[in-house]
């Protein structure tokens, strides 16, 4: 049996008198391989903090009996020891720390956790800044690491690679799933059809039990009233014969009373609710914005550079209309630069003149004046507020997020509410630099739908894999300052 590296009991962590977590017992083994997934806010890294003892819970009490590595993408790293062979892998520059960039940042910090052997590490959303090449050396890495591993990502191509349990955190609960990711999406899809089954039992058998009282009613009103329409002359005749009243007064109570009993076990029965079913998102193009030009966004020999350095030689494209496209490759190859360079319709570059192009760069966000979500979005929306809600409600925005002013909102609901804007905006071309950054799970298989039901044509840049390969019908890499085409399903 397996040792116990870490147990959670009685936890509630409470903030500004909300509820944060509330877990009666949870417990990490030696060899535990967990994935802890969740919405924006759900309490992902709240949990993993409290795992590593930087919060302490309000009630209840964590009990470690290994030493846990703590990884936090949001701090920088430290000046610390290093293995020099990490150090090359990753290709991380010889400078200052100040210096270096997010993903260079993120890769020390990795050498770092990865020079010394930890009994159990506990990370927290590693690949954000990082290429398919450093995303891979992590997988590489862990996958046989020996000892207890707990990761917090939005990445289910790492999470399907790297754990064999799934923790899900909801309204301060963690609910413990078997296996990898995709696993864990099947028995979420597998429960949803058994509430639904549930939900139509229920229903019919309350549709039963009501009919059935129903017509114990009417039986009840109709001997009612054959009492009341006995005429004089009969109930003279019958006045010695008080008993055959009394007998069907009798009937008629009895009836009523089956009937009441019949409503109180509709009361009884246990209610199951219907699952909540995914709204259908369609983003049909006006006939206004139609492109009729089979390629509205091409490239002629372009050269790119950044400084004295050169990104893309010589590199042709056309880009397909109504298709969605991705730009891959390694950090610094120029992507970025090259989606920049394309909406500023630059040198070698040619637009059709009724290409109306939305975009959305990495963090790029500004809201000028106070507004409810709601109204921003009604104000920029070419469709009805019911397809507006329906968006934003795809996006995790409900109840009281849309009443929030647009300038409070944290720098991932500002994310997902500026995608809503897009596809709901009067575009027919939209360019994304790392759409999914900061995103949790939940909303990029909505951004996802967003894209496959979106008629106009997508460029994109991303560093998901399994976002990529679930919504691009081609896809480019950038090496060796080439644009190679190195998939496409036309």
């Amino acid at each position: 049996m397996e040792k116990v590296c870490l147990e959670l009991e009685n936890i509630e962590l409470s903030f500004l008198d909300k509820l944060v977590l509330n877990i009666p017992r949870l417990a990490i083994h030696q060899f535990d391989r967990i994935g802890i997934v969740g919405k924006n806010g759900a309490g992902k890294s709240t949990l993993l903090k409290l795992l590593a003892g930087h919060i302490t819970p309000n009630k209840g009490q964590v009990i470690r009996f290994v030493d846990f590595a703590y990884f936090d993408q949001l701090t920088a790293p430290v000046e610390r020891e290093v293995d020099y062979e990490l150090i090359g892998k990753l290709s991380i520059p010889s400078t200052e720390i100040a210096n270096l960039s997010g993903g260079e940042q993120t890769r020390l910090k990795l050498a770092q956790i990865f020079s010394c052997y930890h009994e159990g590490l506990l990370i927290d959303e590693p690949t954000t800044h990082l290429d398919a090449s450093g995303a891979q050396f992590f997988i590489k890495e862990l996958e046989y690491y020996y000892g207890a591993l707990v990761l917090v990502s939005h990445d289910r191509y790492v999470l399907d690679k790297l754990v064999t349990k799934i923790w899900e955190v909801e309204d301060g609960c963690v609910t413990e799933y078997t296996g990898n990711y995709s696993d864990y999406v099947f028995q979420k899809e597998l429960m949803r059809k058994q509430q639904q089954v549930q939900h139509e039992k229920y229903l019919k058998e309350k549709s039963r039990l009501l009919k059935a009282a129903e017509e114990k009613m009417k039986k009840a009103e109709k001997m009612t009233k054959e009492n009341g329409h006995i005429s004089k002359k009969e109930t003279k005749a019958k006045a010695n014969k008080m008993f055959m009243t009394k007998s069907k007064d009798t009937g008629q109570k009895a009836m009523q009373r089956a009937a009441k009993a019949l409503e109180k076990r509709v009361e009884q029965l246990d209610a199951v609710e219907a699952p909540i079913e995914e709204l259908s998102l369609y983003f049909p193009l006006s006939k206004a914005l139609e492109l009729h030009n089979k390629f509205p966004i091409m490239a002629d020999r372009l050269t790119l550079k950044a400084g004295d350095k050169t990104l893309l030689k010589e590199a042709s494209f056309q880009f397909p209309v109504g298709r969605t496209i991705a730009i891959t490759g390694n950090n610094g190859t120029g992507k970025t630069t090259l989606l920049r360079h394309i909406l500023r319709q630059g040198e070698g570059i040619t637009i059709s003149p009724k290409a109306v192009i939305g975009s959305y760069g990495q963090m790029d966000y500004q809201f000028k004046k106070d507004e409810p979500v709601l109204s921003y979005m009604k104000g920029r929306s070419q469709y009805d507020e019911s397809k507006t809600r329906a968006a934003l409600h795809s996006m995790n925005f409900t109840g009281n997020d849309l009443r929030k002013n647009v300038r409070d909102l944290s720098g991932g609901e500002a994310i997902r509410l500026v995608l809503c804007q897009l596809f709901l905006g009067r575009y027919n071309a939209l360019v994304l630099d790392e759409p999914t950054n900061f995103l949790d799970v939940f909303c990029i298989e909505a951004l996802e739908h967003f894209i496959k039901r979106y008629e106009g044509t997508v460029i994109l840049v991303s560093h998901d894999r399994m976002f990529i390969d679930r919504v691009a019908e081609m896809i480019y890499i950038i090496e060796d300052q080439q644009l190679k085409l190195a998939k496409s399903n036309l």
